[in-house]
């Protein structure tokens, strides 16, 4: 009995604070209801708002002036500005080895695309060596390897887009020797543990597929 009083007692406690909390909270409020066209019992339209562009000054489309934006600074072209090209022009200083690049391999790129290099299809990773001379089967098994025209490539695409939860975060020294890595063990350039590429050594590797390509003739102007 006094065991279900004090139940009883709580649960008034209870109810009086909640209660109590309402009536002290702001009075709720709801969203205006959308106006309703006569006759047709559908919702009338919003008006169309406003464009801000009208407020900005110098619009010149033709001149690729668009009201929006700024000029970037040095620092933010410099921390994008990380493209490498075939002939070695964008390579970083540094320099990495085999070896250092199978230990690295190992903390960071294995997970995606396997120990033996050759992909995790449950993560979508694609297999890195092997497939020379299939490219034009049926199935054509596209890698570093067997597809890739320069090594400049295979730097440019670690160096800013790997490992997939921290892009970039790899040093111009790590990303050489993690080429040198792939590259080994795709029997492209030595697999010898003291083997390393720096800048001049990667721009001066052969790809198997480096003729598979055909120079693009636009010149990347408006229209061409």
């Amino acid at each position: 009995m006094f065991t279900r009083k004090i139940l009883l007692v709580s649960t008034l406690m209870v109810t009086a604070s909640m209660a109590l909390a309402q009536t002290q909270s702001t009075e709720r409020t709801s969203a205006e209801l959308p106006k309703i066209l006569d006759g047709k019992g559908e919702r009338a339209p919003e008006p169309v708002p406003t464009s801000s562009a009208e407020d900005v000054a110098n619009i010149a489309p033709d001149k690729f002036q668009f009201g929006v934006g700024r000029p970037p600074t040095e620092e933010e072209i410099a921390a994008i500005n990380i493209d490498a090209m075939p002939d070695g022009r964008g390579l970083p200083e540094g320099s990495g080895t085999y070896a250092q690049g199978e230990e690295i391999y190992a903390q960071t790129c294995a997970a995606c695309h396997g120990e033996d290099l050759g992909g995790i299809a449950d993560v979508g990773a694609p297999r890195l060596i092997g497939g020379r001379g299939t490219l034009a089967d049926d199935k054509p098994v596209k890698t570093v390897e067997s597809y890739w025209p320069y090594a400049s490539t295979l730097f440019d695409y670690v160096h800013r887009a790997i490992p997939m939860n921290a892009p970039g975060s790899l040093s111009a020294d790590e990303v050489y020797a993690v080429s040198a890595y792939i590259l080994g063990r795709a029997g492209i350039t030595p697999d010898d543990p003291d083997a390393s590429l720096d800048a001049q050594s990667l721009a001066a590797v052969e790809m198997p597929n480096a003729n598979g390509f055909v120079p693009d003739p636009r010149d990347g102007s408006m229209g061409k």
